[in-house]
């Protein structure tokens, strides 16, 4: 490998940081931070998606044989360097830049989950998180939606995000299956109550707000987790339960 990066300034440090501060529809590239996000990128279904281009390895560790076989090359970086990279003060020996693909677009899959307005790139992540835990295929993104592709969430989703077909919208379109919006509102109906038969698609409104004042197309049903002692639930949270109760019922 080429001599170690340790300074800001160097040009091709600069280059990447340069890279990485698109977001949303105009990002083109993102940071894979540790081995073990590395592993779940390569091992995925959707990993075709993100195309990988550079590794950098923490000052002086060696590289392990499946990193080589990625065939990019590799650049040793300084430790301040690669914490400011992943913003954590114990840095990962490893980070791969990637650059994205053209997003996909077709027919949706039989399970989808819909965020809409969620902010919180963590949240985002946690819900791919549950999603692609319970047999959910696809991810579609509305509005207002924080960047799938930036390392925290990617972080968050712990590698779920690899595991989803990921693509962005702006309107709903419900003409394709049965639409579901988890929302605790009068006249919401209670999960368990609901036909969560496939093609199944099931929206997560913002953190603060939920579906509140928002319109939804007369096809989108309001349904709702009981909840004892609160008020409501937190999105991803919320999320998690609706797509368990989904895969418990397949499974009936």
């Amino acid at each position: 490998m080429e001599p170690s990066i340790t300074s800001k300034a160097n040009p091709r440090f600069k280059d990447l940081v340069a890279s990485l501060r698109p977001t949303g529809t105009v990002r083109t590239h993102t940071l894979l931070l540790g081995e073990k996000v590395i592993e779940s990128w390569r091992s995925a279904p959707h990993a075709g998606r993100l195309i990988p281009e550079l590794l950098w390895m923490l000052e002086g560790l060696d590289t392990p044989d499946w990193l080589l076989e990625l065939g990019v090359p590799a650049q040793w970086l300084g430790e301040k360097l690669m914490a400011y990279l992943s913003d954590s003060a114990s840095p990962p020996p490893c980070a791969l830049l990637l650059r994205l693909g053209p997003e996909p677009d077709g027919s949706l899959n039989n399970r989808v989950i819909v965020p809409w307005g969620i902010q919180d790139p963590g949240n985002l992540g946690a819900i791919f998180r549950s999603a692609a835990a319970f047999g959910f295929q696809e991810a579609l993104l509305g509005p207002g939606c924080a960047d799938p592709f930036s390392p925290k969430a990617l972080r968050g989703s712990m590698g779920a995000a690899f595991l989803l077909t990921i693509r962005r919208i702006q309107t709903l379109d419900v003409t394709d299956g049965k639409w579901f919006a988890l929302d605790g509102g009068i006249g919401a109906l209670p999960l368990k109550d609901a036909n969560l038969r496939e093609p199944l698609r099931i929206l997560v409104g913002n953190e603060g707000h939920g579906w509140k004042h928002e319109p939804l197309p007369a096809a989108v049903q309001r349904v709702a987790i009981p909840t004892s002692g609160v008020e409501s639930l937190n999105a991803a949270v919320a999320a998690g339960i609706a797509c368990y109760e989904v895969q418990r019922r397949m499974a009936e």
